[in-house]
């Protein structure tokens, strides 16, 4: 009798252990579940946990109930354990955890290496732009879409083995995995191929959600422990998508927050010269002491600073009244920002931003909006454009990340798609944000608050530069 007894409760125990152990049941839902160990069967053996940060699934059991339970969520654990913090005179809590790791550079690059099979390729570059823009909004973060070549970020679309020991697993289970700045493969986020990607529905796995909370991982965030916030570990569905307060703390605490923008006091309206339409209240109009300049160009003998829509104007060395104003009011049609600006020998001016660009004979649209493409160029968001060399056998040199194109006015066209080194510009800095020719025939480059004067005989950068461009062309004191 207790022979049987004990060989029943054997068998019951057998029957329960699964449970007890909280082994999650394979179901129907849409993220199916796998201890870690079915999907990295050497962790055991070395005790170490994957580099990746988003292995999203869904841990169900017929034997627990609990809605959190249910939820998809990231399967990497979260760890280290870090207790609350307190800050002194103050009630909240910190609950964003830092990786250990931030990237180094404001001025970030992604490429898009392949795509899903649901939704069209335009429409992704759509959707990794409003992902990305949701940190950029809150951080002095800059993101640009290459096409080619070398980028910091770097998104593939990609199904079971590929090579970094984490494996997708078909439709249904693991979503995307993201590396941490400092890691091996730091910038690589991977999505599985096999999913059902939507956006803007229940239909499938939401491609904006999972994005944004991928590239906060690529940016140095671990999960939140902070219910809604989209470093949470668990996937939710969320119209419009806006970060929490706690993933808006989270980033600022690794890239600071954007450059200040100072609000307009509370006063009476300003009075204005002309309209809103063509000028700027005193309240609102930018500092050019304090900017950075997006573009800068020598147009009819003046030159024209640009500036978030808004533009500088100097004649003879002197500012002329009235500015800075819209630079819609002199050119219908342009983008609020762009990218560079040029005067061709015709007189006609051209504008880019992005992977488009305008023609304008004065104030004339005659050309565009265009793709940059069709210039020969491979790449987009050019930083500078110059007009170099004599009027009779000038070319255009394009400027970005530390390389440039010699661009032909007679082919109109890049003489190649490879790029040439900055290093060729002696004493130039790589990076420059805008490039201009003067009436002496010397090329000026501008980063930041800073600008070097290139002599067009030597090749040379000139002794005493950099200088800082506010005191010599806006006369302002640092």
């Amino acid at each position: 009798m207790r022979t049987s007894l004990f060989v029943c409760c054997c068998v019951f125990a057998l029957q329960c252990f699964p449970s007890m152990l909280c082994f999650p049941a394979r179901g129907s839902g849409r993220f199916k579940a796998a201890a870690v160990s079915e999907k990295f069967p050497d962790l055991k053996k070395r005790g170490k946990v994957p580099q990746a940060q988003d292995l999203v699934k869904e841990a169900s059991s017929s034997t627990n109930t609990s809605n959190t339970w249910k939820r998809p969520r990231c399967g990497v654990p979260d760890y280290p354990a870090h207790k609350d913090v307190h800050y002194p005179g103050r009630h909240r809590q910190r609950r964003y955890v830092l990786s250990g790791g931030r990237l180094e550079k404001k001025h970030l690059t992604y490429r898009i290496i392949s795509f899903p099979q649901q939704i069209s390729e335009e429409k992704v570059r759509s959707i990794f732009r409003d992902a990305l823009k949701i940190w950029s909004n809150v951080t002095p973060l800059i993101f640009e879409e290459v096409y080619s070549g070398k980028s910091d970020i770097r998104i593939d679309f990609t199904r079971y083995w590929h090579g970094d020991n984490l494996p997708f697993d078909g439709q249904g289970g693991i979503l995307a995995h993201a590396f941490f700045p400092k890691t091996h493969r730091q910038g690589d986020i991977h999505f599985d191929y096999d999913e059902s990607w939507t956006i803007g529905n229940h239909m499938g796995t939401d491609l904006l959600q999972v994005a944004a909370h991928e590239f906060g991982h690529v940016l140095g965030l671990q999960h939140s422990r902070s219910p809604g916030a989209i470093m949470s570990a668990y996937y939710s569905f969320t119209y419009p998508l806006r970060l929490s307060e706690d993933d808006k703390s989270g980033i600022q605490q690794l890239y600071g927050p954007p450059p200040d923008i100072r609000p307009p006091p509370h006063s009476p309206t300003p009075k204005r010269e002309s309209s809103l339409d063509n000028y700027l209240p005193t309240n609102f109009q930018p500092d050019a002491c304090e900017t950075h300049f997006d573009a800068v160009s020598m147009i009819r003998g003046e030159l024209f600073f640009f500036k978030s829509g808004y533009v500088w104007r100097i004649r003879d060395g002197k500012m002329e009244s009235g500015y800075p104003a819209l630079a819609s009011r002199h050119w219908r049609g342009i983008p609020d920002s762009i990218d560079a600006a040029f005067e061709d020998k015709s007189g006609n001016i051209w504008f880019f931003q992005g992977e488009k660009y305008w023609v304008f004979d004065a104030e004339k649209p005659i050309r565009g909006p265009e793709p940059i493409w069709t210039l020969g160029l491979s790449v987009s968001g050019i930083q500078a454009a110059l007009r170099w060399g004599p009027d009779s056998d000038y070319n255009i040199y394009f400027f970005k990340s530390g390389s440039y194109w010699r661009f032909s006015p007679r082919e109109n066209r890049v003489e190649s798609a490879y790029p040439r080194s900055m290093r060729d510009w002696s004493s130039i800095p790589d990076d420059v944000d805008a490039a201009f020719r003067d009436n002496d025939g010397f090329a000026h480059f501008i980063r930041g608050k800073q600008y070097w004067k290139f002599d067009p005989n030597d090749m040379n950068s000139l002794v005493g530069y950099p200088r800082y461009f506010g005191v010599d062309f806006f006369g302002c004191k640092y």
